[in-house]
């Protein structure tokens, strides 16, 4: 029980780190979709994996 709520933490983290990053990238549109995908990224990498969305979303563009 304790290791779900520990993920669920994790999960709703990831989301909101996700949202905040696009409240500040919208201005330079450079938004990163939140869908099960990205948060699956940044939950399992943290904020490697969100500096790693972000240079793929830098470099495709």
């Amino acid at each position: 029980m304790k290791k779900i709520l520990e993920i669920l933490k994790k999960i709703v983290f990831s989301s909101f780190l996700l949202y905040g990053y696009n409240l500040i990238a919208s201005n330079f549109n450079l938004i990163i979709p939140i869908n099960i995908i990205t948060i699956f990224i940044v939950t399992l990498l943290g904020a490697p994996g969100l500096f790693a969305l972000i240079l793929f979303k830098v470099t495709v563009l």
